[in-house]
C-alpha cells in the first residue's frame, strides 16, 4: 500500500510516499524558519500563505523522488489537527483535492498520533508497553502505548510546553529563533549546574515550565554580567531533569518494556543522552529517532494514516480541520 502524506500543521511545507505504513519511499521538507525568524516566532498568516505556495512543489517533489504517480497511490491523508488553522486547511484542502482527481480514499490524520508512528518508521518490530514522551513546541506529554491505536495520556504540561519554554528563554536571552538547537549548542559550552533553577512538581507524571522561564529572568535581571552559556546550560538541565523523572515515573507506572522519545524537542543531544541513561540503567530499550523525524514530516503522516485507513476507512470530504485536537 502506498500512501501520500502531506502536514502543513504550522511552519513546515512537507510531503511523503510511504510504503506498508514502514518503508519511506520519499519524504519531502521545506521549512520556514528562516522567514519567522525576523519575527522571533511563527506568524500564522505568514505560515498559510507560505503553504499555499509551496504545496504544489513539496509534493510534486515527493512523488518524483519515490518514482510514483498519483494514479500508483492507495490513499491520500493529511494533518487534520492540532496546529493552526489556516496552515491545516493547506494541506487538507491539496489531500482532498488529489484524493478527488486520482479516485482515492482520503485520510485525516492526528498530528500527535503520527508523532508515536514516527517510532515504527525506523523500527518496525519495537513491541508494547511503550513509554512515550511527546514534547514539541506545542506539547508536552507523557503517553503510555499499548499497540497502535491504543494510547493512554498518562501526564501533560500544565502550563508552557518544553519547547516553547525554549522559544521563550531564547527570546529573552536573545539568542535568536527557534530557540531549541540553539540553547543545545551554546549550552554544550556551559556549566549545567552553575545556577539551581527549580524543578517542577517533583514525584508527579504532569509537568510545568512556567515557573522555571520566570527563574531564568529574573535571575539574568538581578545577576546582569551572568555566562549567557551558563544560564543557557542551566536551563536545559532543569527542563531535561524535569522531562526524565516524568518519563522514569510513567514507565514504572505502565510497566513499559522501551522507551520513546517524539516530537521537535526531540532533537535536543542533552535529552536524548540522559533518556538513553534511563533506559540502561533501568534495563529498557530505547528508541531516539533520527533527527529528521523528531520535527514535523509527511512520512509519519503516512505512516498513521496506513494504520487508520485500515482500522477506521476513509474520512469523510466533508470533515474539517481540527486546531485543537487532542491525542485521546
Amino acid at each position: 500500500m502506498l500512501v501520500l502524506g502531506i502536514e502543513t500543521s504550522c511552519d513546515e511545507t512537507a510531503a511523503a510516499v510511504v510504503e506498508d505504513g514502514r518503508i519511506v519511499r520519499s519524504s519531502v521538507v521545506s521549512s520556514q524558519v528562516d522567514l519567522h525568524a525576523q519575527f522571533g516566532g511563527v506568524v500564522p498568516e505568514v505560515a498559510s500563505r507560505a503553504h499555499v505556495d509551496l504545496i504544489v512543489p513539496v509534493v510534486a517533489d515527493a512523488l518524483g523522488e519515490a518514482g510514483v504517480e498519483l494514479a500508483d497511490l492507495d490513499a491520500v491523508a493529511a494533518t487534520h489537527g492540532p496546529g493552526l488553522a489556516g496552515a491545516l486547511l493547506v494541506g487538507v484542502s491539496a489531500a482532498k483535492a488529489l484524493a478527488l482527481v486520482g479516485g482515492l480514499p482520503y485520510v485525516g490524520v492526528n498530528h500527535l498520533e503520527a508523532h508515536l508512528y514516527a517510532g515504527w518508521l525506523e523500527h518496525p518490530d519495537m513491541e508494547p508497553p511503550l513509554a512515550v514522551l511527546l514534547v514539541s513546541g506545542g506539547h508536552t506529554m507523557l503517553v503510555a502505548v499499548d499497540g497502535p491505536g491504543a494510547y493512554r495520556v498518562l501526564g501533560q504540561t500544565v502550563d508552557d510546553a518544553a519547547g516553547e519554554a525554549f522559544d521563550k528563554v531564547a527570546r529573552f536571552l536573545g539568542l535568536g529563533y527557534p530557540g531549541g538547537p540553539v540553547i543545545d549548542r551554546l549550552a554544550r559550552t556551559g556549566d549545567p549546574g552553575a545556577i539551581p533553577f527549580p524543578r517542577a512538581m517533583p514525584g508527579e507524571i504532569d509537568c510545568s515550565f512556567s515557573g522555571l522561564k520566570t527563574a531564568v529572568v529574573q535571575h539574568v535581571r538581578a545577576n546582569p554580567d551572568v555566562v549567557v552559556a551558563d544560564v543557557a546550560a542551566s536551563f536545559q538541565e532543569a527542563v531535561v531533569d524535569q522531562l526524565v523523572e516524568k518519563l522514569a515515573i510513567t514507565a514504572d507506572a505502565t510497566d513499559a518494556t522501551t522507551l520513546v522519545l517524539g516530537g521537535g524537542v526531540a532533537a535536543n543531544s542533552r535529552l536524548r543522552e540522559r533518556t538513553a541513561a534511563l533506559a540502561a540503567a533501568t534495563g529498557r530499550a530505547v528508541f531516539l529517532p533520527p533527527l529528521a523525524l523528531c520535527t514535523d514530516n509527511a512520512a509519519m503522516i503516512a505512516a498513521a494514516a496506513t494504520y487508520r485507513l485500515g482500522a477506521d476507512g476513509p474520512t469523510p470530504l466533508d470533515t474539517g480541520v481540527d486546531p485543537g485536537l487532542g491525542l485521546v
